[in-house]
């Protein structure tokens, strides 16, 4: 039995992704490996940070007590947690659960599609995948083997702080023909990149089949709220 810090545990709507909109149930594991400039997650990182410890079985019943069948796991960095394979077979066992992984593109993935294979489950575990762009200041770190293993059901998401970033995502769209491969969603850097600026863009290289998403917690909600 494996022991998770889940530093917390709530539903609510997901916020961006293929199931924008659509209740969730969030779980939030402490600590990651990047230091990203723009993290608004960053309280979840810190050594002094709050958390539960639980074990599989406990994540699960939580998750099954609520109904709801959508589960994202993100952090900090999920896939960096001890024992996330337990986890994960665990999860995947309720039929009725689909598994997101919010992950941050450092970590190599094959091992965890490969679980998702052997459990017969592949469509119910995703992953949204992030790519590091220059302004981040984590590009250097990004698994690009990753690029190889993504499918269909899988997102690429860029974050964006300057123009500057968003034509060093269009290079990374291109050289790994991503999509066709996956989604690929665009998201700016809250209150730092204006949207229509995005869209701008987008119009002005044709980038079919790029979506732009805002987090739709940060208009709903007050931006430094937790737990919704």
């Amino acid at each position: 039995m494996a022991e998770f810090c889940v530093a917390e545990l709530f539903s609510s709507i997901n916020g961006e992704g293929t199931r924008a909109g659509q209740l969730a149930v969030f779980v939030r594991f402490a600590g990651c490996n990047l230091h990203c400039s723009y993290c608004d997650t960053a309280w979840a990182n810190q050594r002094e940070t709050e958390y539960q410890r639980m074990n599989e079985d406990e994540i699960l019943r939580e998750i099954q007590r609520t109904g709801i069948t959508n589960v994202t796991l993100t952090g900090g960095e999920p896939l960096l947690r001890g024992g996330i394979e337990v986890l994960l077979e665990t999860l995947l066992s309720d039929c009725n659960l689909w598994i997101e992984i919010e992950t941050n593109g450092s970590i190599p993935l094959e091992k965890f599609q490969e679980l998702a294979r052997r459990k017969t489950a592949l469509e119910r575990l995703s992953f949204t995948m992030d790519y590091k762009l220059p302004k981040s200041g984590m590009e250097s770190e990004m698994c690009l083997e990753n690029m190889g293993v993504l499918q269909l059901k899988d997102t690429v998401k860029f974050v964006c702080s300057d123009w500057e970033d968003l034509k060093r995502a269009e290079q990374v769209i291109e050289e790994y023909q991503l999509t066709e491969r996956c989604h690929v969603y665009f998201s700016p850097v809250f209150g730092k990149l204006d949207p229509a600026k995005m869209v701008l863009f987008m119009k002005e290289r044709t980038l079919n089949g790029v979506n732009l998403q805002l987090q739709l917690h940060k208009f709903i909600w007050n931006p430094e709220q937790r737990g919704v």
